[in-house]
């Protein structure tokens, strides 16, 4: 069966992260740019090889002061680390349309293993001509797993800051000729 390239239609494609803020409150960020790269034989999602890439510049908050402390070395050191990167290494089907992607995601330099739940919307033709697939995808993370430990304590207990990192990502592939 033939290798199939699928690359990334950014216009249709969103990644985000959502983290608690002082324990009451969700934070949400994204990256305004990103690439994603899918290499699979056939349409057979389980033998697909999938990376990520984002600049940590291109973070957003909607808050600009936020923004710029993630970017600083208490959180990514966006000047010595530009990059979160994540690459496959299994995928296995749950499902139809459910996949568990296991890779290694690196942020700040910190290389670990993570297990997304990935959820395939069918592929079909575009009025176009162009073949394409979306996914939903999904996973949790401890961010000091990856250097991320920067946090304040607060009056009341616990802290600013929470652990735990929910990823969230909608992405649109177009199979390349």
């Amino acid at each position: 069966m033939a290798t199939k390239q699928w690359s990334l239609d950014p216009s249709h494609s969103e990644v985000q992260f959502k983290v608690k803020h002082m324990m009451i409150s969700t934070v949400t960020g994204e990256f305004k740019q990103f690439d994603v790269t899918l290499n699979t034989e056939g349409n057979d999602f389980t033998t697909a090889k999938a990376t990520f890439s984002a600049p940590l510049n291109a973070i957003t908050t909607k808050n600009e002061q936020r923004d710029n402390h993630l970017k600083s070395a208490d959180f990514f050191d966006a000047e010595n680390h530009p990059n979160v990167t994540f690459e496959s290494e299994s995928v296995s089907k749950k499902n139809d349309d459910e996949y568990e992607l296991k890779g290694q995601l690196t942020i700040r330099g910190n290389s670990r293993p993570v297990t997304l739940k990935v959820e395939n919307n069918g592929v079909m033709k575009d009025p176009w001509g162009n073949t394409r697939t979306g996914f939903e995808i999904s996973g949790k993370i401890s961010r000091k797993d990856f250097g991320l430990t920067y946090n304040a304590a607060l009056e009341t207990g616990g802290v600013v800051v929470g652990d735990e990192v929910r990823l969230l990502a909608n992405v649109e592939l177009v199979q390349q000729d």
